[in-house]
């Protein structure tokens, strides 16, 4: 049985709730859950403050609510199952290691920040900064997969080593900032400046792109690499194009300002 957390009212600034997490709650009592500390601001306040709690300790959790102002669930999480029915706030699953979270609305910036591995499904859109490095540190997600269903923000997948991202709106700018590895797939392309500063890595878009002049026209090819990749994203229900009969990619090598031997490949339908 999961444990189930319903939202009594917004938080009128900012909750820090890290203790939202399997790792911290599977092995506690409905008791000893109510209790946990979060931060309100500055306060230090028990979580029964602000949410109502159904059942002992899961490694299965449901959260309930509003939550744009709950921020850091599922910090570092290496288990079990987060399922979100509503908005929630920034630094989902960030330093996430393992399990699945899966969003029934909105996430804000920083979804899956320096994950290790694991799986993040937003169904609605997202912010800035998904899957990206944290200021001043110089890697990104390292291993897993994030699913945008809708749009998200600025700085995409920045300074990522590697995995996978997948968004099926439009990406804001500097969609693969300074990307070290790992592979985006723009089902909707993006706004400007993507891939700028990239070193390795591979950003997908299935819409044109306006690309920056520090990338190379290269050539235009059906990768062999995506037939095994196109199969990889089916459990997702996610269809990438790659037959011969239907178009080809045009490949564009940079950023060579770096430079870097990273690829972006855009499709051209037949």
């Amino acid at each position: 049985m999961s444990t189930v957390f319903r939202l009594k009212e917004q938080p009128n600034v900012p909750l820090e709730a890290e203790v939202l997490c399997p790792d911290t709650i599977a092995d506690l009592s409905n008791a000893e859950i109510r209790q946990l500390t979060v931060f309100h601001g500055k306060r230090q306040v028990p979580l029964e403050d602000f949410f109502d709690v159904e059942g002992d300790g899961s490694v299965d959790m449901e959260l309930h609510g509003d939550l744009k102002k709950v921020r850091w669930v599922a910090r570092a999480m290496t288990k079990g199952s987060v399922t979100v029915h509503g908005d929630i706030g920034m630094h989902l699953g960030a330093y996430m290691k393992n399990g699945r979270i899966d969003v029934h609305g909105d996430a804000s910036d920083w979804i899956g920040a320096e994950m290790k591995n694991g799986l993040i499904h937003v169904h609605g859109n997202a912010g800035g900064q998904v899957g990206a490095a944290y200021r001043g540190d110089m890697q990104g997600m390292k291993n897993g997969t994030i699913i945008i269903d809708g749009s998200a923000g600025l700085e995409v997948g920045m300074r990522m080593r590697r995995g996978t991202i997948i968004l099926g709106g439009p990406a804001r700018d500097f969609c693969g900032l300074e990307m070290k590895g790992g592979t985006i797939v723009l089902r909707e392309g993006a706004e400007i400046r993507t891939g700028a500063w990239m070193r390795r890595g591979t950003i997908i878009s299935l819409k044109p792109l306006q690309m920056m002049p520090t990338f190379a026209d290269s050539n235009e090819f059906n990768p062999t690499f995506l037939n095994v990749y196109a199969k990889h994203l089916q459990q997702y229900n996610i269809d990438l194009p790659f037959a011969a009969d239907a178009g080809s990619y045009q490949r564009f090598a940079g950023d060579l300002s770096v430079p870097g031997k990273g690829e972006i490949l855009v499709w051209n339908p037949a």
